[in-house]
Protein backbone atom coordinates (compact mmCIF):
# COMPACT_ATOMS: atom_id res chain seq x y z
CA UNK A 1 0.00 0.00 0.00
CA UNK A 2 2.54 2.49 1.17
CA UNK A 3 4.73 2.02 -2.06
CA UNK A 4 1.61 2.39 -4.32
CA UNK A 5 1.24 5.72 -2.38
CA UNK A 6 4.46 6.69 -3.06
CA UNK A 7 4.67 5.45 -6.85
CA UNK A 8 1.26 7.64 -7.17
CA UNK A 9 3.11 10.52 -5.92
CA UNK A 10 5.98 10.60 -8.17
CA UNK A 11 3.93 9.99 -10.94
CA UNK A 12 1.75 13.07 -10.12
CA UNK A 13 4.46 14.97 -8.85
CA UNK A 14 6.77 14.40 -11.87
CA UNK A 15 9.67 12.90 -9.67
CA UNK A 16 10.45 10.06 -12.11
CA UNK A 17 12.18 12.49 -14.29
CA UNK A 18 14.85 12.92 -11.10
CA UNK A 19 14.40 10.03 -9.12
CA UNK A 20 13.79 5.97 -9.50
CA UNK A 21 11.38 4.25 -6.80
CA UNK A 22 14.63 3.00 -5.43
CA UNK A 23 16.83 6.55 -5.20
CA UNK A 24 13.81 8.12 -3.65
CA UNK A 25 13.62 5.62 -0.96
CA UNK A 26 17.49 5.39 -0.43
CA UNK A 27 17.46 9.62 0.11
CA UNK A 28 14.80 8.79 3.08
CA UNK A 29 15.99 5.34 4.53
CA UNK A 30 19.07 7.18 6.02
CA UNK A 31 16.61 9.45 8.53
CA UNK A 32 17.48 7.33 11.74
CA UNK A 33 15.50 7.27 14.67
CA UNK A 34 17.60 6.53 18.47
CA UNK A 35 15.88 5.30 21.40
CA UNK A 36 16.82 4.90 24.62
CA UNK A 37 14.62 3.19 27.41
CA UNK A 38 13.92 6.53 30.05
CA UNK A 39 14.90 9.04 27.67
CA UNK A 40 13.36 11.44 24.91
CA UNK A 41 13.85 9.65 21.09
CA UNK A 42 15.83 11.55 18.98
CA UNK A 43 16.29 11.83 14.80
CA UNK A 44 19.02 12.59 12.83
CA UNK A 45 19.35 15.25 10.69
CA UNK A 46 16.58 15.77 8.01
CA UNK A 47 17.88 17.69 5.06
CA UNK A 48 16.46 20.16 3.29
CA UNK A 49 15.83 17.45 0.22
CA UNK A 50 14.22 14.95 2.15
CA UNK A 51 12.14 17.60 3.46
CA UNK A 52 11.53 18.74 -0.21
CA UNK A 53 10.44 14.92 -1.05
CA UNK A 54 8.12 14.67 1.92
CA UNK A 55 6.42 17.94 0.77
CA UNK A 56 6.12 16.55 -2.71
CA UNK A 57 4.35 13.40 -1.49
CA UNK A 58 2.25 15.20 0.53
CA UNK A 59 3.62 13.49 3.77
CA UNK A 60 4.04 15.43 6.75
CA UNK A 61 8.09 15.11 7.91
CA UNK A 62 9.30 13.30 10.85
CA UNK A 63 9.84 15.42 13.83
Amino acid sequence: IYLSYIKKQMDEKGLYKKYTMQTLLDDLDIIELYQQPGRAHHLSEITKKQIALYDAMRVPFPK
